[in-house]
């Protein structure tokens, strides 16, 4: 596998940097991980970092980007933060990375049985913690599919809440960072929510999530590496 530098970064499109990610997760389900000179991409990348994707996930132990995606060193931007909210220091390293790094493809990646969403669930006050959970609570209120037991302790609403979240996060991107928006429209970056499976290792992009414009910038569709 290649370590990525400008000229491949350049040559992939939104499209492909999805496909590698789905790509990537299939690998690792089926645990046929690819074959990496780790130390040879420390020096390849030690003059700079040409990553194709960005992704926003969990603090969670189990979901590290990088392993459940199959990607070497210098190949994404992992983003961590309990619960995969979005706030404006996570909005500027998205612009960072898109804008000035060359970035294709941003993802909001939450995780099944995830303790921020439980604790967002239970209103669960401590210390910075309480300010960090509230920005989830916008989502449970607009859960009312569930009426009873609106709690960390049904499953079924917890699931419910955590796909919310990571839909909504997708919007709240667009919406609040004219920079991404208009890469998104001029077709040179992508977007999409996906959920990752602690019991199975799969992730599942949100079909109606995918905002791909290929209409707007053209480019030829080719192995990239």
């Amino acid at each position: 596998m290649r370590t990525l530098n400008k000229e491949l970064q350049e040559r992939i499109t939104p499209r492909q940097a999805l496909e590698i990610l789905q790509e990537g997760n299939r690998r690792f389900v089926q645990n046929l991980k690819v074959n990496r000179n780790l130390l040879e991409q420390v020096n390849e990348t030690r003059d700079g970092q040409w990553p194709f994707a960005v992704i926003l996930s969990c603090i969670d132990s189990r979901t590290s980007a990088e392993l459940i995606f199959d990607q070497g060193l210098g190949d994404i931007f992992s983003i961590r933060i309990a619960g995969n909210i979005v706030n404006d220091d996570i909005l500027g390293s998205m612009e960072f990375a898109c804008k000035v790094a060359g970035s294709k493809f941003i993802v909001v990646l939450g995780h099944t049985k995830c303790g921020a969403v439980k604790g967002a669930c239970d209103h669960v006050k401590l210390g910075h913690l309480s300010g960090l959970l509230q920005k989830i609570e916008p989502v449970i209120d607009a859960e009312q599919s569930v009426r009873e037991n609106r709690t960390s302790a049904n499953a079924v609403f917890v699931e419910k809440v955590a796909r919310m979240n990571v839909e909504r996060n997708v919007e709240e991107i667009l919406k609040r960072s004219p920079i991404i928006q208009e890469l998104v429209n001029q077709g040179k970056i992508g977007i999409a929510g996906a959920m990752y499976d602690v019991a199975s290792g799969e992730v599942q992009f949100y079909d109606h999530t995918i905002i791909i414009n290929e209409g707007a910038e053209s480019h030829a569709t080719q192995e990239v590496w």
